[in-house]
């Protein structure tokens, strides 16, 4: 599967410009796309552990481990910071080294989950990879971040959504297993965005109302007309600019995208169940990561949905994981059901 953060349409977008003060960008997100393929085959090779059996205790400890490609595209590249070593002064490093402890934070605290595989695995994550390299990607085993163009894109480990999202990937890959394609792959990609914006909500102490519900902010550089790569809260706003368009999301299936691109149109069509999420948590008030969260949580990890889940088999998994833990009388079960009246998908 190709778990990036930034869609191919866009890397396409950049990478016909013709304007001399985007040659840098255009040139990095041509070779961006040009690296989608072996990213793909890596990820379709990724390992699979199974989670413990019932009843098998596991200690949710922390253990992480930040190597530093050196703009090359060899995996996984130095070991340059590891669990419990002082700051190394790099900014890429560091900022890695701390996403990666408020993602765990996150799932152990809240979730009471050990790592992204259950097992307690280390959390892994490669900088500085290749030469301007356009993205931020999980390839099975680690998060992989670029240092972007400097002309459309800043460096990947600035904006921590990025990073909760890619290590969320690992938590599908290890749960629900959801195929990259068409609305699975979508699912994929929205409950990736989902934790990305709870993990930056929970370091925060963000109540749902007043987060920003931004998948992104940070990576663009000032000459981008635009706040993140996509929103939650407003799908198809996060971005209007004259070199990147604007953002095509749907926030209802009245604007879904019927595609063969970008594995049936995966990061376009998230918007959709992205957008049921934020409706259902701000109706939950208080934290997301709490009822909304946990609801989410519950139906990728305790429930046989199929790998080729559609929105509607997703939406009904909600629906009984919120009834198991919450009852169908409370507010919960009531603003899951809106949520998802309200952007087109039935049970």
């Amino acid at each position: 599967m190709i778990c990036s953060i930034v869609p191919p349409y866009l890397l396409a977008r950049i990478a016909e410009q013709q304007d001399g003060s985007f040659s840098r960008a255009a040139e990095a997100a041509r070779r961006a796309l040009a690296e989608l393929p072996p990213v793909q085959q890596a990820r379709a090779q990724a390992r699979q552990v199974p989670a413990p059996h019932p009843g098998t205790a596991v200690v949710p400890s922390l253990r992480r481990e930040v190597s530093d490609a050196g703009g090359t595209e060899t995996l996984p590249g130095a070991l340059v910071r590891a669990e419990g070593s002082g700051p190394s002064g790099d900014g890429s490093v560091d900022e890695a080294y701390e996403g990666l402890g408020a993602t765990h934070a996150l799932f152990s605290d809240v979730y009471g989950r050990s790592s992204v595989d259950g097992a307690g695995g280390v959390l892994a994550a490669t900088v500085h990879y290749g030469r301007d390299y356009d993205n931020a990607f999980w390839d099975g085993e680690r998060m992989v971040c670029g240092d972007g163009d400097g002309e459309v894109f800043e460096r990947f480990t600035k904006s921590l959504t990025v990073i909760g999202h890619e290590l969320a990937h690992g938590l599908i890959q290890y749960t629900s297993r959801f195929e990259y394609q068409d609305q699975a792959g979508a699912l994929n990609e929205s409950v990736s965005d989902v934790f990305g914006v709870l993990v930056e909500q929970k370091l925060l102490r963000q109540e749902a109302g007043d987060a920003a519900w931004l998948v992104g902010a940070g990576l663009f550089t000032a000459q981008v007309s635009g706040a993140a790569l996509r929103s939650l809260k407003a799908p198809g706003t996060a971005y209007d600019d004259d070199v990147l368009g604007r953002d095509p999301q749907p926030a209802t299936m009245a604007g879904y995208v019927s595609t063969t691109a970008d594995n049936g149109g995966v990061h376009i069509n998230s918007g959709i169940p992205n957008h049921a999420f934020y409706l259902a948590a701000v109706a939950m008030g208080s934290y997301a990561w709490e009822r909304a969260g946990q609801i989410w949580y519950d139906t990728i990890t305790e429930q046989t949905l199929p790998v080729d889940c559609t929105f509607s088999l997703f939406a009904a998994g909600t629906l009984l994981a919120t009834e198991k833990r919450y009852g169908t009388s409370g507010p919960e079960y009531g603003a899951v059901a809106d949520a998802w009246e309200a952007v087109g998908v039935r049970p």
